[in-house]
């Protein structure tokens, strides 16, 4: 499928919709917040650093006078955070149009979350998981909804390894936990679009890749951040398949959207697959069960086996 050069300016009106964005006060998030206000959303900027939340709002009021923004506090490393931003966001919201969960960390050196998760794999995944349970209510209740999972191409090199999800007993590689967790978004992804396909329930949920893109998540690897320069493409393209997974009007459950040019490292959206792996059925319905044992939360949607 190609979506023909599809660029910001394509994005619909968003007048009357409700969307949150976690991580979104730099790189991609901050460009999907950004376009998204623009297009007339209500767009909540959820962020661990209210400060530069407070100056990414800023700067997008600047640009874009009329722009509805909420900053509101969300640590997706800590469970506690996440529950707490969503009884705020509930106060003031009684609908969920698209919920992009965008933030992540990359390559940290080893850490653990507040709740004695691997750091990365903790906040990329399981705080998302959470995240997006603990509001999927409103999701079901809202007509059109979309959740967005932001991915990588470092999927591919991903694996999960359920009997250490912690790196407790192997060697920590940064990298490979990144990859880990990436693959993770997907599992998530394709695993939560089949049980709203056999609930039939109204929630579209997608997946995007930024390619190639330079943001500050590359700041703990020096090489990488060095051939930015050269190889990576900015951040108004990086967030192209996200937004396109947001509001492409083709865009359907299961769906995995990234750059279009050599080996999806830059160019504009287009539909792409996950690697075989990332396709197991198996591995996703035991990291779902895994996932709400670890959380404490159960999303709203039964598993498609039992229906």
């Amino acid at each position: 499928m190609s979506t023909n050069k599809w660029h910001a300016e394509n994005v619909p009106d968003q007048k009357g919709r409700i969307v949150i964005i976690t991580g979104s006060s730099s790189g991609i998030g901050y460009e999907t917040a950004r376009v998204l206000a623009d297009k007339n959303a209500t767009v909540i900027i959820a962020v661990r650093n209210l400060k530069k939340g407070d100056a990414a709002a800023d700067k997008i009021r600047k640009a874009h006078s009329h722009a509805n923004l909420h900053v509101m506090a969300l640590d997706l490393a800590n469970l506690t955070s996440v529950r707490t931003f969503v009884d705020e966001f509930r106060i003031k919201f009684d609908r969920l149009d698209l919920l992009i969960n965008n933030a992540g960390v990359m390559i940290p050196p080893y850490s653990k979350t507040a709740d004695g998760f691997e750091l990365q794999f903790g906040t990329n995944h399981l705080g998302h998981f959470a995240l997006t349970g603990l509001l999927m209510d409103l999701l079901l209740k809202t007509s059109g909804s979309r959740i967005v999972n932001v991915s990588s191409g470092a999927h591919k090199y991903g694996t999960i390894d359920f009997s250490d999800l912690a790196w407790e007993t192997r060697k920590y590689k940064p990298w490979k936990a990144y990859g880990d967790s990436k693959i993770a978004n997907l599992y998530f992804t394709f695993e939560l679009a089949r049980r709203l396909k056999s609930n039939k329930q109204d929630v579209i949920v997608a997946a995007a890749h930024p390619g190639w893109t330079a943001t500050d998540l590359q700041r703990h690897s020096g090489f990488i951040e060095y051939l930015n320069s050269f190889f990576a493409q900015g951040i108004e393209m990086g967030a192209l398949p996200t937004l396109y997974a947001a509001v492409g009007p083709d865009v359907q459950s299961g769906d995995y959207y990234g750059p279009s040019g050599f080996i999806e490292m830059r160019g504009f959206p287009k539909k792409v697959s996950g690697n075989a792996l990332s396709q197991d059925k198996a591995i996703a319905g035991r990291l779902w069960e895994v996932s709400e044992n670890l959380t404490g939360v159960t999303p709203l949607v039964r598993s498609a086996q039992t229906t």
